[in-house]
């Protein structure tokens, strides 16, 4: 490095102090370059000495100006997994940015994980990209200071868990689509209306079964836990669930998945033991993915704007990373859902 660096520290009730990197090299007692490759993701940097480097610029609240950092032209798009016809649409929306601005995309997945690894990080360090965009994931504390202190903003969509009031985030009104599926089919007449949601841990499928418990307690109808089957958002707890639910003496007479995928998880169980969709029982997705159409019947389900919320965080990071004063602060912002009605639900049959 030709000059040093300068870092911003804010400390509660007291003006910005400012550290060059030379001084930080000093408490940590090594060298400014050994700072720099910290700084720059090298891996040539004994993994102690790195933790305490990175502690320190975590102390001095150490961001690198932008006017400094020198990008990559790309966008990190990271998943916790990414095997399904969901993250493809996702991945659309945030190519349709990116390739308007001059950029490229780089996938990765944390293996079901909602946290990527530490090398993950590292690895963002050293590319330096425009942003990064985490999809159902999300950051430890020693990920988000690593970024910001490389001047690398991030905007997490879909979060898994609550993203806090100062992580930039785009959702989708869940609840309100959980409401409307079930409140389709209370309005159909159905009573015994099962569910099967995705994981517990994670924030929208928990917003889209309490939607569904409130349809049901604003129709007046009671919340049966035994039609509640806790799934994964995957095919295969679609089916095997569906099996559960519809092998009951007294099964529901509709089901709401909490995912497309589910919900053909579930068609193939209703196949299995000779029940016909609609007639004998009703079912609502949730994504409105592509072959939500081309199933058959082709499936009633919430449209969750997938694309369009892919676009809004690709938009989101890149305001951020340009600093525009409009994108400061940290942004919240939940796309609306909307109830796609096909042939998958019908009157209750008895």
């Amino acid at each position: 490095m030709t000059a040093p660096e300068r870092a911003q520290t804010q400390t509660t009730g007291r003006s910005p102090q400012t550290a060059t990197l030379a001084e930080i090299a000093r408490e940590a007692g090594v060298s400014a370059p050994t700072v720099s490759k910290v700084l720059n993701g090298r891996a040539d940097v004994a993994p102690a000495t790195r933790t305490r480097v990175e502690e320190l610029l975590r102390t001095h609240g150490y961001r690198r100006r932008r006017a400094e950092a020198t990008r990559s032209p790309l966008l990190d798009l990271v998943f916790h997994e990414m095997e399904s016809a969901w993250a493809l649409e996702v991945i659309r929306g945030v190519e349709n940015v990116a390739r308007d601005a001059g950029l490229s995309v780089v996938l990765s997945e944390s293996a079901g994980r909602l946290t990527p690894g530490r090398t993950w990080a590292d690895q963002v360090a050293a590319r330096r990209p425009h942003g990064v965009i985490l999809v159902l994931s999300e950051l430890d504390e020693s990920q988000r200071a690593l970024l910001t202190s490389r001047s690398i903003p991030f905007v997490v969509m879909d979060p898994a868990g609550d993203p806090g009031t100062d992580v930039p985030s785009i959702g989708a009104t869940n609840w309100q689509g959980g409401l409307a599926a079930t409140r389709h089919l209370v309005e159909l007449g159905h009573t015994r209306i099962g569910a099967i949601t995705g994981p517990s841990r994670m924030m929208c499928s928990r917003a889209r079964v309490d939607g569904y418990r409130a349809a049901l307690e604003t129709a007046g109808l009671p919340v049966d836990p035994d039609l509640i089957r806790p799934g994964d958002f995957h095919h295969e707890s679609g089916y095997r669930l569906g099996l559960q639910l519809l092998r009951r003496e007294d099964r529901p007479t509709a089901v709401f998945a909490g995912n497309d995928l589910q919900a053909l998880g579930l068609y193939e169980a209703a196949r299995e033991l000779g029940l016909r969709i609609p007639e004998d029982v009703s079912v609502v997705g949730f994504d409105d993915l592509p072959v939500a159409r081309w199933v058959g019947p082709p499936l009633t389900t919430v449209r969750q704007p997938l694309t369009e919320m892919a676009e809004a965080a690709a938009r989101l990071v890149l305001e951020l990373g340009r600093g525009d004063d409009a994108t400061s602060a940290a942004t919240r912002v939940e796309l609306a859902t909307s109830l796609v009605v096909r042939s998958s639900t019908g009157a209750p049959p008895f």
